[in-house]
């Protein structure tokens, strides 16, 4: 939910989870391993997949919501991609460390492409892999991941509510802004602590939905603290707290309210996928 905390998908979570202490590697050199396993992913060859985790001691693998999973379930989700119509599968490394000459952690997102009855569809993960030198191979032996999502999913905390900001200020200034270029406003409440907000800041900056969204309008964040700041600025808009963050309001060029989110449309916003963030954009952007 977007009350959560963002503790899920963050850089320095998935750092911790594997308890590796986070030495950021020189190297640009890609991790010949992870290729083994990203290939075996894309051709869903399970036995090859196997081959590539320990064997003693078992691993310790966790799936959505950090709950873990066998080595059997694990090979399962990941070899079963290539059934449902994987066709692509590339990685963002986040980060890449080598505290010791025996471990080498990988923080990544993968972005999965699969095409089914003629339709392409994209997806992601967010995973955390330790591998673990046996012998003269390297092995996988602690593995975090999320569900698969439409959206991308944050890998850092950023600010993106800064403290001790007028928000009406800023909307005043928004406003006049929108008069001359004729874009609509896009009054965002949330919070740095709420996942979700972090997960639609980063749908805004996709290449699917930003020039949409940058043609059309412009972006005000209002920080509610923990539901305890600009208030006042949230019932001016009419925006119920009580449902959620990330939320929204939506103002035309000269500042008059046209949309305010009661539903909690976007307080999921992990389960979005960028067709109906652009669904709402386009039903909301000016007619000319």
């Amino acid at each position: 939910m977007g009350k959560g905390l963002l503790v899920l998908l963050t850089f320095g979570f998935l750092a911790t989870a594997l308890a590796v202490p986070a030495r950021q590697s020189a190297s640009s050199v890609p991790f010949a391993p992870f290729e083994k396993w990203r290939q075996a992913v894309l051709v869903g060859n399970s036995t090859a997949l196997a081959s590539l985790y320990t064997q003693t001691p078992a691993p310790e693998l966790s799936g959505a919501g950090n709950t873990p999973v066998s080595l059997s379930e694990e090979l399962s989700f990941w070899s079963s991609w290539k059934s449902n119509g994987l066709i692509g599968l590339t990685a963002q490394i986040v980060q890449q460390s080598q505290p010791s000459p025996q471990i080498h952690t990988i923080v990544l997102q993968l972005a999965l492409t699969t095409k089914q009855a003629g339709a392409t569809k994209k997806q992601f993960v967010a995973m955390a892999q330790n591998w673990f030198l046996q012998g003269n191979d390297w092995h996988l032996g602690i593995t975090r991941r999320t569900a698969a999502t439409r959206l991308r999913q944050p890998l850092e905390n950023k600010t993106i509510y800064p403290e001790g900001v007028d928000a009406n200020a800023e909307i005043a200034e928004t406003i006049h802004s929108a008069s001359q270029s004729g874009k609509r406003i896009l009054v965002v409440f949330g919070g740095n602590w709420c996942f979700d907000c972090h997960v639609l800041d980063e749908a805004f900056h996709s290449p699917e939905i930003a020039p949409t969204l940058h043609k059309s309008f412009l972006v005000v964040h209002v920080d509610v603290g923990r539901m305890d700041k600009n208030l006042d600025v949230a019932k001016k808009y009419d925006i119920p707290l009580d449902r959620g963050v990330p939320a929204v309001a939506v103002l035309d060029s000269n500042g008059n309210l046209l949309f305010s989110q009661k539903s909690g449309e976007f307080e999921a916003a992990r389960s979005m996928a960028p067709e109906d963030i652009l669904a709402f954009l386009n039903k909301w952007r000016p007619s000319t």
